[in-house]
């Protein structure tokens, strides 16, 4: 009989002990779920700092389980249990449960422990290290995990729900792989914003080759972040050392992967991919109570996977966006120009291994596609290039780590796919190339067989010729002086002019510009920080454009002539003679020029908004543009136009009014730029003929295309263009409808024949416009590209039938009204809908020279 009562008090001990011991975890941590204890639906627990919260939720699909940030306003999920078995709705039965065995389960109250009916459990794979006292946690991290009771300082828990992350990437998880384990931590997307279930796009980490990222819609490549380079990786120049959070990537024999930390735990950053398979870094803002886009990817057309195919390179700067890299030649020259860019470039002489290849240098660019690529971090530069050039089979090599003076040999084996040229934080590449490719190296052999005799009368000729130069320049400049100091008095005779503009063209140009500031050549160096890439915004046929800030914190924007320009110095002395003297505030404004040696500036105000394009054709941030801005936009580009033809002290043709020459100051307001094309008319002269069209394909009218033929009625038809491509969010080249083959322009004029102009209206304007005054933009942008330019309205008819109310012309057929055969296959994307722009759009293609029939 004692030793049954000494049985029972043990028993109702361990008993008590067993509760207090529940009870100490239940009123110590609200983050942790003790063995044996259960979360019913209406409770939630809390991690310790208060950051995250998990519990029951409801969405449209039903009811689920999961984590959410609970400091943030705005309800934000970042990981899901069941995202693919949702309880009904209006379930609240459920519960979620820690087994003695270390299982977090999910269930209905009303199937108790029954696993038939299982909803989802964590399916721990680790049961081997299982203690007899198994907790789940929830970190300050927004991490799950389940750990041991008795170690919940352990770094290597049983089971953790960042090894299984949802469309959501929090800071401290490691997006990759880990090679030990074999598990794969990868993201992806929510079938559409309403409903969490597995969705068509996946972000993840490839191991084949020198490991990358790769964003894939199933099995098609959307986008590559480009090898690790010791700073990041190649295809992401916008990761940078931020204010935000730190990054690092590892790449170990037991582990390769990417990881973010944030410098300040009280700001909220976070990777989601979403449903429209972009990938985005979000951080939090406490003044609007809602996420703002950090950076973007895809970021731009050149982010898609191979858009200009092997050996062809994009430029987001270039029009068109792909070219070949130099040294190579479109594979098939007609598809090229006809924008399909599919089958990329060959070298423009094959390589002969056994004769003697080498290698050429390509600066600043996304290194090609690695899957198939070999690396060794050991090896120097020096090492790297001659095991490439004893393997016929490499093709191109460079360092996998760019810090210091760079170290380690990646070799690749393929035809280099998917090169991006950026205008900072590029990368340099080694391409093998055939003897004749290589310039001085190439004719080494040759050179020695060169008689010395016919050498040495080149050097005498060289000499000659030099001194000869040299005497006629100093002699120049002198006449040079003469003539300005005369010119300066207005004694100028007609031979005396003649002889002006033979001279130098620095002095040309200062002759020319006198009203200009002249800025010391020093302190734009200064203010470009030596004209870093890191400072460079672009690159167009006259050379390329830097952001600067001089000491007094002004932001300017400087064009340089590049040295190698064909067009460069033509386009630079047009743009001094068009908008030195002009003031308005719809056109860039230039602030000074500087002529130092061979250099030749012009230095604009900086625009910080970018261009028109780089918002209404990218999916996501053209939502950042509602209606009223685009409306203030349509408005200011015409008050800028009619300024140039009617009220300025010269009548002024931009001739290459586009999306890309609109640019966008603090305030979104437009302003007109790159007058490199323009005209400028005299007297009562209102139109020209020409042999050399410039423009882009798109927004040229048709008697200009044709003909060469240009007015005022030319910039008119451009502008209607840009209006419904303002409108509409959609590119006027490369428009695609299942329905017909017509362009933008012809569909926008069959939908006005129908009444339906609501399906002309981009889908992100649907809440912010005002419908009859954008159905207004639309019928005076129908008058604008009408086929007769008689037919046209003036500039200031624009502006007057856009302010007010009353009825408007009927408009006429528009220019261009012709079905196409299109040249490109649209994308899939493009065919799930009647008004989806074809994917190769996205690029203007601008000529500069045709000749008119």
């Amino acid at each position: 009989m004692k030793g049954s009562n000494h049985r029972l008090v043990v028993s109702v001990f361990l008993l008590l002990f067993s509760a207090s011991l529940l009870s100490y975890y239940a009123a110590a941590a609200v983050d942790i779920l003790a063995t044996n204890q259960s979360l019913p639906d209406g409770q939630t627990i809390i991690s310790s700092n208060g950051t995250f919260e998990m519990g029951f939720f409801n969405l449209e699909n039903g009811r689920y389980f999961g984590i959410w940030f609970k400091k943030v306003t705005k309800f934000t999920l970042v990981w899901i249990a069941n995202r693919d078995s949702p309880l009904l709705f209006n379930d609240t039965s459920g519960f979620l449960h820690m087994s003695p065995q270390g299982l977090l389960i999910l269930q209905n109250a009303t199937t108790n422990n029954n696993n038939n009916n299982l909803i989802w459990s964590s399916n721990s794979s680790s049961s081997s290290s299982l203690s007899n006292n198994p907790i789940a946690q929830l970190l300050d991290s927004g991490n799950l995990v389940i750990r041991d009771s008795n170690d919940l300082a352990s770094s290597n828990p049983i089971w953790q729900s960042f090894d299984h992350p949802g469309n959501t990437m929090l800071p401290g998880l490691k997006l990759g792989l880990n090679l030990v384990s074999g598990i794969d931590r990868f993201l992806q997307s929510w079938k559409n914003p309403n409903d969490p279930s597995r969705g068509q796009y996946i972000f993840r980490m490839d191991p084949n080759g020198f490991p990358q990222e790769y964003l894939l819609n199933g099995t098609t490549k959307i986008f590559r972040s480009g090898p690790w380079n010791g700073l990041r990786f190649s295809g992401s120049p916008g990761l940078k050392p931020n204010q935000v959070y730190t990054y690092e990537f590892v790449n170990t024999p037991e582990e390769i992967y990417y990881k973010f930390d944030l410098i300040q735990p009280s700001v909220y950053s976070i990777l989601l991919l979403n449903s429209n398979g972009v990938l985005q870094r979000l951080t939090w803002n406490n003044r609007t109570e809602d996420w703002t886009v950090y950076l973007n990817a895809p970021a731009d057309n050149c982010d898609y996977y191979g858009l200009c195919s092997a050996y062809g390179f994009c430029s987001i700067s270039n029009s068109p966006v792909c070219n070949c890299l130099d040294k190579f030649v479109p594979k098939y020259p007609t598809d090229w120009l006809a924008t399909d860019w599919s089958r990329g470039c060959v070298r423009r002489t094959p390589l002969d291994c056994k004769n003697g290849d080498g290698f050429v240098k390509y600066e600043g660019i996304k290194l090609p596609d690695t899957r198939n690529s070999w690396y060794d971090n050991g090896m120097s530069l020096k090492e790297c290039e001659r095991i490439c050039l004893n393997n016929c089979s490499c093709m191109a090599y460079t360092n996998t780590d760019i810090r210091g003076k760079g170290s380690g040999c990646l070799l690749w084996f393929d035809d280099l796919m998917d090169i991006t040229k950026f205008t900072s934080n590029g990368q340099d590449i080694y391409i093998r190339m055939a003897s004749s490719e290589l310039g001085s190296k190439a004719g080494k052999g040759k050179v020695i067989g060169i008689s010395i005799g016919v050498v040495f009368g080149v050097l005498l000729l060289g000499m000659f010729l030099t001194l000869y130069i040299w005497k006629m320049k100093k002699k120049n400049k002198r006449q040079t002086e003469e003539l300005i100091t005369q010119g300066k008095s207005g004694s100028y005779s007609d031979k005396q002019q003649q002889q002006l503009h033979q001279t130098n063209e620095d002095e040309i140009m200062e002759d020319l510009d006198l009203e200009l500031p002249l800025v010391d050549f020093s302190k734009i160096v200064e203010a470009t920080n030596n004209f870093s890439k890191a400072n460079k915004l672009g690159e167009g046929g006259f050379g390329p454009v830097y952001e600067g800030k001089f000491m007094d914190g002004q932001e300017i924007a400087v064009k340089r002539l590049s040295e190698y320009s064909i067009q460069g110095l033509d386009e630079f002395k047009n743009e001094v003679k068009c908008i030195a003297k002009l003031q308005h505030r719809n056109l860039v404004k230039l602030l000074g020029y500087c002529l130092h040696g061979e250099e030749k500036m012009l230095i604009y105000e900086f625009m910080p908004n970018k261009s028109l394009d780089y918002f209404i054709f990218d999916n996501d941030r053209r939502r950042l543009v509602d209606w009223t801005m685009r409306y203030e936009i349509i408005t200011g580009i015409a008050r800028g136009l009619l300024y140039l033809h009617q009220d300025s002290r010269f009548r002024i043709i931009h001739r290459d009014l586009k999306a890309s020459n609109i640019l966008l100051d603090h305030d979104m307001k437009p302003k007109i730029s790159d007058f490199g094309m323009a005209r400028i008319f005299g007297g009562t002269e209102t139109a020209a003929n020409t042999r050399r069209v410039v423009g882009t394909y798109g927004y040229m009218s048709p008697e200009y295309a044709v003909d060469g033929f240009f007015s005022t009625k030319s910039d008119i038809f451009s502008y209607g263009v840009l209006v419904l491509e303002i409108v509409s969010g959609k590119k006027n080249r490369g428009f695609f409808h299942s329905d017909h083959h017509h362009n933008l322009l012809g569909h926008a004029w069959l939908l006005f024949k129908d009444g339906r102009f609501h399906e002309l209206i981009d889908e992100e304007l649907s809440k912010s416009c005002h419908f009859s005054q954008v159905i207004r933009s639309i019928n005076v942008a129908l008058l604008c590209v009408q086929q007769n330019p008689d037919d046209r309205p003036s500039m200031s008819s624009v502006i007057l039938m856009l302010a007010s109310e009353g009825p408007l012309p009927i408009p006429k057929e528009p220019g261009f009204f012709t079905e196409r055969n299109l040249f490109f296959e649209p994308s899939a994307r493009d065919k799930s809908s009647s008004s989806k722009q074809a994917d190769s759009s996205g690029n203007d293609f601008s000529i500069t020279l045709l000749d008119a029939r």
